[in-house]
């Protein structure tokens, strides 16, 4: 029984922190669907593409396929490599307009960090592909 105690907690752990980047990701991608006008409006200035509802439109399909993906457990995987290649043109953009480095620019990082941690406190497949062992020396 303690043996799958620890397992049952980072399960848990792992399905609260990719929730909640989830949760944000739909609102985010929902906003841009639902209210395009709301999500110009609200986007900083001089971002480099152009504040129309197409732009919104597409930047909500980019990021909702990916996020559905990472939902489905076969996929998980898959979404999440997508999720944070979004996240990566994310962050260039905040670098590029010149952002604030903790509260703009790093904010695509912690999201990404909350998913990969997610998905590595959930998935065994992860957890091999990315071992962390006690005591190792790179």
């Amino acid at each position: 029984m303690s043996g799958t105690a620890p397992a049952k907690h980072r399960l848990i752990l792992g399905r609260a922190l990719s929730g909640l980047v989830v949760a944000f990701l739909l609102f985010d991608a929902g906003l841009k669907l639902v209210s395009p006008e709301t999500a110009i409006k609200y986007s900083p200035p001089n971002l480099g593409w152009p504040a129309e509802v197409g732009t919104m439109y597409l930047l909500a399909i980019l990021l909702l396929i990916p996020t559905l993906l990472h939902v489905w457990p076969r996929t998980s995987i898959l979404g999440a490599i997508l999720i944070t290649a979004y996240l990566g043109g994310a962050i260039a953009t905040q670098v590029r307009v010149g952002n604030p480095l903790f509260s703009h620019i790093l904010f695509g990082v912690y999201l990404g960090v909350m998913l990969w941690g997610g998905l590595w406190l959930r998935d065994p497949r992860v957890r091999a592909m990315i071992p962390f062992r006690k005591g190792a020396v790179a």
